[in-house]
């Protein structure tokens, strides 16, 4: 008997149109929330065609995911349903996002760690106040009301550590990987961690946003590096919108694959060649406020810049400095192929205190944790801001860093935020006069961005006028 060896192979499968006008699927709280903020309903919320849906099935694909927003699925099958499908009369495109030829080994970089138990201060202390994040806690600012979505690759541990409070702040967990290992169980710790500082509360460690409940979702997976992780992503983003999520932290970032073709080159980092930069941005339009690790290239004279989705825009991409305010050398550097400042903003991410999945206080360095930093700042700020929508906080978060008027475009961007700053700071009440006078003006939202209408005028929220 001869054995017959059929690969298969995960494609991207995008459709014409959406033919069913079925209700989108958002749930309550998305619903409520884009009331709030007047962001309407378009076509991309409407789901998928099932009848689209159900047709690639039938033909031999598997489904993994469906993008409402891309109006297509991330499908696993062999290249003969590829071309069979490719040929459906409702098929734009098949784009191939993982070869299982020959799938290599990912090797996650490696962060330094070090044990902290000789400490005799309370762990947080430097890095919360490094952007003065410690006034909005003592106010009562913990990121009570905001709903976070931490999206990693592995949370070894972090539904048994009593550090997390599972009961009053995980609302759930979404696995959108194809790895089918145990969600909770061992194929890393790097999302355990990432946690730990936005919402890990032991002994002298106190973390940015210990009252904001989240939801955990997983879309890297661990035994390759291939385009296929970014649609995972993608979906996470559209599932993290239908839930109505406030925040979004991702410590994860793409550029190079197992396969070097599929590797990107950096006039890719536009914001708009890649689907899960537009998807970050998407999300961002639609209400959420998207933080995104930088990166740990800084220090590789061959590239040295960020990945995606950091390029995306309307987010916040995060570099990384050590309590001294210096900036980490392994920090990606900007700015976005098509010359945006990036990183926006910089957090704590040289000796980052964090809590490892077997519970201990120890440090480590990587853009990774300085993002969830500032996620939780966010998350802190928009508890005491509540009636503000994600433009707004990200935008309260940008005036109030330390660079904001000098902006660096290589490695800090506007800087670090102060929390109690951008707390206490009037914006946007107006927009300044060619004297530099404050003068009142009218907000508006178009497509979930807010605009300031001053004498049948409309400028942005940073005073530039919009043609």
């Amino acid at each position: 008997m001869i054995a017959l060896l059929i690969l298969f192979h995960v494609y991207f499968v995008s459709f014409t149109d959406k033919p069913e006008k079925t209700a989108p699927q958002l749930s309550p709280r998305a619903v409520e929330q884009r009331a709030k903020w007047n962001i309407p309903t378009d076509a991309m919320d409407y789901p998928v065609s099932g009848m689209y849906l159900n047709q690639v099935r039938q033909a031999g694909a598997k489904v993994h995911h469906v993008s409402r927003w891309f109006n297509g699925a991330t499908v696993e099958m062999d290249s003969l349903t590829a071309e069979k499908i490719a040929a459906l009369k409702f098929v734009t495109g098949v784009e191939m996002t993982r070869d299982d030829n020959d799938a290599a080994v990912y090797a996650p970089l490696k962060n330094r760690m070090r044990s902290q138990a000789d400490e005799d201060f309370r762990r947080t202390d430097k890095q919360l106040a490094t952007y003065n994040l410690t006034p909005l806690h003592e106010a009562g600012f913990e990121g009570q009301g905001i709903l976070m979505a931490i999206c990693d690759g592995s949370f070894y541990n972090a539904n048994t550590l009593s550090c997390f409070r599972q009961k009053d702040l995980e609302l759930g967990h979404y696995d959108l990987t194809d790895d089918a290992e145990d969600f909770y169980g061992y194929t890393g710790e790097h999302g355990t961690r990432c946690l730990s500082v936005i919402s890990g509360i032991q002994d002298s460690y106190y973390s940015a946003a210990s009252k904001a409940q989240y939801y955990l979702m997983r879309s890297e997976e661990s035994e390759t590096e291939s385009p296929k992780e970014m649609d995972n992503l993608v979906a996470a983003l559209e599932k993290a919108d239908s839930l109505g999520v406030n925040v979004f932290s991702v410590s994860l970032g793409y550029a190079k694959f197992d396969k070097t073709e599929w590797s990107l080159p950096k006039s890719a980092l536009d914001g708009i060649t890649t689907r899960v930069s537009r998807a970050a941005t998407i999300a961002a339009r639609k209400g959420m406020l998207v933080c995104v690790a930088a990166g740990n290239e800084g220090n590789d004279e061959n590239w040295r810049t960020m990945s995606v989705p950091a390029d995306a825009d309307s987010i916040l991409t995060v570099g990384a400095v050590g309590t001294d305010s210096i900036i980490g050398k392994f920090s990606s550097w900007g700015p976005s192929a098509d010359g945006r400042i990036k990183p926006e903003v910089c957090a704590v991410g040289v000796a980052a205190t964090l809590i490892n999945s077997n519970g201990t206080i120890v440090q480590s360095n990587g853009t990774s944790y300085a993002t969830p930093l500032l996620a939780g700042m966010a998350a802190a700020l928009w508890s005491a801001l509540p009636n503000e929508n994600a433009m707004q906080i990200r935008d309260r978060i940008i005036r109030s860093a330390d660079r904001y008027t000098t902006p660096d475009t290589k490695q800090y961007g506007y800087g670090i935020p102060d929390a109690w700053k951008a707390y206490k700071m009037s914006i946007p009440t107006g927009v300044e006069d060619v004297q530099g006078n404050k003068v009142q003006c009218t907000k508006v939202m178009e497509n979930g961005v807010l605009y300031l209408m001053y004498q049948g005028a409309k400028y942005n929220v940073q005073g530039q006028r919009m043609k």
